[in-house]
Parts: structure tokens; sequence; C-alpha cells
């Protein structure tokens, strides 16, 4: 799928949906997230995927201090892990719920230093184990528009043929960008 382009959208708003093979997901996740701090942008991820204390572990190791970033983490409590609270992670009891997940990101968002910011969403594709399609669509426009009415941007991460034909056309129209993960290093469209 070739990028979308839009030249008159102001970079400190872009949105992608960004696909890769499924194999490729943690790679992307690591990819974008180096994107985002490169770009001078506070990267808040939204975890769907992975518990905190993992994806800590995984951006320990490419050299990524979990002072740079904010997480919400959907996946810990519902997992039977333990909480670890700070100041720069959030904990909501599983993927389903909503509410708290939106509530989640309006508090981290205002509790993040002036200056750009970027939410990653970790993986639209799990989200949809966990919710009905038409819930999922209904919660990630609710999100692209709090981030465009906040002048945020986004990156929503997905496996490939994750998404069934309905939602990825929704997200379509949501987004500016759609995008490869293979075609992401001839691109600049991330941020």
């Amino acid at each position: 799928m070739d990028a979308q382009t839009h030249a008159d959208e102001p970079a400190e708003s872009m949105l992608c949906l960004m696909l890769a093979q499924p194999d490729n997901v943690p790679e992307m996740n690591l990819l974008v997230m180096k994107k985002i701090i490169a770009s001078g942008c506070t990267p808040l991820i939204v975890s769907v995927n992975k518990p905190n204390k993992v994806l800590t572990k995984m951006y320990a190791k490419e050299g990524i201090s979990p002072d740079a970033y904010y997480v919400i983490d959907a996946v810990t409590q519902y997992s039977g892990g333990e909480c670890t609270p700070g100041p720069k992670v959030k904990y909501v009891t599983n993927p389903s719920n909503l509410t708290d997940l939106g509530i989640a990101i309006t508090e981290l968002l205002k509790q993040m230093p002036a200056g750009k910011k970027c939410i990653m969403f970790d993986s639209v594709s799990m989200l949809l184990i966990h919710i009905p399609s038409v819930n999922a669509s209904k919660f990630l426009h609710f999100v692209v528009n709090k981030l465009k009415l906040s002048d945020v941007s986004g990156v929503f991460l997905c496996a490939e043929k994750g998404l069934d034909p309905v939602i990825l056309s929704q997200m379509s129209s949501f987004v500016d960008h759609i995008m490869d993960y293979e075609k992401v290093g001839t691109t600049t469209c991330i941020l």
C-alpha cells in the first residue's frame, strides 16, 4: 500500500496508520519510537499489546530511557501482573475498558510537558481481539479527533491483514497517511 500524502497538513498534527507483517510489529514499534523521539516529540505509548515492564526492557536495549516517554498500560492488570506506579505510567484494567483508556489518554496528555507530543497506539489489531469492530472504530475515531483538537500527532500500529476491511476503510478516512512498515525507511512521512 502506498503512503497517502497531504502536503498541506502541518507536521505537528500528522496521523498515520502503519501496517506490518505480524512478525515485524515489535521492530516497527522500535523504529517508530526512535523516529518520534528524533523528531523532538514527547511520546505517549498506548499499549494494548505489551506490559509496561516489557516495553521498558525493549526500549532500554535500544538506549531509550523511561524518562523519554509516557505509557498507558492496558495489559499488566488484565494479565495479572504487578502494576508499578510511576508519574509517567497509567494502568487500565484491560484493553476493553475504553472509558478508562480514554480518560487515561486525556489525563496523560494534560500532564505531559508543553511542546510537540505524539501518541503511538501499539496495536490496533490487538484491540480488535478484545472488543467488537464497531466499538473499536468508534473509540479510534474518538482518539483521532481528540488528537486533532489537541494538535497532537498519532501513529497507529497494526498487523497487516489484522484489520477487517471495514475498519481499514474507516481508519483510512480518519488518518492522514497509511504506510507499509517495509517502506518507512524510504519516506519522511512519520512526523
